[in-house]
């Protein structure tokens, strides 16, 4: 089994955080395939999974090049070990069980509630003091975030890696989309313990294409989606 990470980055000159990401992952034997200054998330995860000499039951990640992982080599692989599973689907650090009408995944009620899974770390701006933000317990969800999505070849092949037709950002709500295709074709989504903190505050978040895309899925998603 082999192991491909495709990252998308804004220029060739890496910040150290990427440096430090690129350095870690290669030194866990991940090949690694940097996608600079790109039109569209949905197209170059496309060409990246296209350019990997990958079969189907090789492991391809897609992660933001801002998180730093801090799990050993031997947890990490073990971690990804959950891909090889049949039944899985796409595994990551973070998500819920329950993705409800307004699609957000990390949807504070629903945290309060218990039905989110997962751990990732978080910088504070002011300080640069790094704290856990702890979900809930690892284990099946519908949906995961986006920093980090790991799954089979034969698995993102299924599920799709093109644009929907009816989204108009070219970077947003890729992760939600992916990952309910995923359950919905009949495959388990996970979330494991990779240890990783992730450089951003998710400012992204309050751009229009974001809720532009946000609406769209819930327009042509029946929701909310639970696991049964």
């Amino acid at each position: 089994m082999k192991i491909f990470s495709i990252i998308c980055t804004r220029n060739k000159n890496l910040s150290p955080v990427t440096s430090k990401l690129v350095h870690t992952l290669s030194s866990y034997g991940v090949s690694v395939k940097l996608l600079v200054n790109q039109k569209s998330i949905f197209g170059a995860y496309q060409r990246g999974l296209d350019s990997c000499d990958a079969k189907d039951e090789d492991i391809i990640i897609y992660c933001h090049d801002d998180i730093e992982i801090k799990t050993s080599h031997t947890e990490f692989i073990a971690a990804l070990a959950k891909c090889t599973i049949k039944e899985t689907g796409i595994v990551g650090p973070a998500g819920t069980t329950l993705l409800s009408e307004d699609a957000v995944w990390w949807n504070q009620q629903n945290w309060q509630a218990g039905y989110h899974r997962g751990l990732v770390s978080h910088v504070k701006k002011e300080s640069g003091e790094v704290y856990g933000t702890h979900y809930g317990p690892h284990g099946q969800v519908i949906a995961l975030d986006g920093l980090f999505l790991a799954a089979r070849k034969e698995i993102w092949e299924a599920v799709g890696i093109e644009k929907p037709k009816y989204f108009e950002g070219d970077w947003d709500f890729y992760d939600i989309h992916y990952t309910t295709r995923s359950h919905r074709l009949g495959y388990k989504n996970y979330t494991v313990p990779i240890d990783m903190v992730h450089h951003s505050s998710g400012e992204l978040v309050g751009r229009d294409s974001w809720h532009n895309n946000r609406k769209s899925f819930i327009k042509n998603t029946n929701l909310p989606i639970t696991i049964k």
